[in-house]
């Protein structure tokens, strides 16, 4: 069956010497993956790898067929032009961490048009800002809202916040429990969005400190959920 769809490209595999398989994330459909014939070897066909960089967003033009799990692609164009996600070194690096945090994060396949809504609009919102250190933290912290997993806001005076719990705490109940300058960073993200994110003033330690307590926090709360290997490059690009 020939279909249109709306996809974000997540992660692509290499397979064999000349294909790739693409693992998207459809508006119509969630997670969808697909097998790309030649495209690593292909100099005339519309398929073209650099089509399928991470967090790209496309049109596609595929045969479904339900029962497959991996889809063929007739046609591609893109659906957003990004001018320097995929040229800027620190916007590369935070879109191929974003990547990995996605590739984990994203299994369902099944609709999530919020979510879809949320993954496009703040990638060109990565695309055309100048000042992007902090914004992978961001992203985190509101994507934990399409997962179900986003922290009960405080109440009061709540100095702590319990990692296992997901909540904050007037006082520490275990082991988990956190407080400092973390929690301040957290409880300022969860109340902002884009538009107010040059609000956020962070140094170099405090900014590697939130994101590594913030993954910790996804580990604990999302299944099979693991730190990206490329938080190590990511953590030197911002230092």
């Amino acid at each position: 069956m020939l279909t249109k769809c709306q996809a974000i490209v997540i992660s692509t595999l290499k397979y064999g010497d000349s294909d790739l398989i693409a693992k998207c994330f459809t508006l119509e459909r969630g997670t969808t993956s697909y097998l790309l014939r030649g495209v690593l070897k292909s100099t005339k066909g519309k398929l073209k790898a650099a089509y399928f960089q991470p967090l790209t967003q496309l049109y596609i033009e595929e045969y479904y067929k339900p029962k497959n799990s991996l889809q063929s692609i007739k046609e591609v164009k893109l659906a957003c032009h990004y001018t320097s996600i995929h040229v800027n070194v620190m916007k590369s690096s935070i879109a191929l961490f974003l990547s990995e945090v996605l590739t984990s994060v994203l299994k369902e396949e099944s609709p999530q048009e919020d979510l879809f809504s949320y993954l496009s609009t703040s990638l060109q919102v990565l695309d055309y800002e100048e000042k992007v250190a902090n914004f992978h933290l961001l992203f985190l912290v509101q994507l934990s809202k399409y997962l179900g997993v986003f922290p009960h806001p405080p109440k009061g005076t709540q100095a702590y916040f319990n990692l296992n719990e997901a909540r904050f705490e007037a006082i520490p109940s275990d082991l988990t429990s956190i407080e400092g300058r973390n929690v301040t960073v957290l409880m300022q993200l969860m109340a902002m969005d884009f538009n107010s994110l040059s609000e956020l003033k962070l140094n170099v330690a405090e900014r590697q400190s939130f994101l590594n307590m913030f993954l910790t926090y996804l580990e604990i709360h999302i299944i099979g959920f693991k730190k990206p290997r490329s938080l190590e490059v990511l953590n030197k690009l911002f230092a």
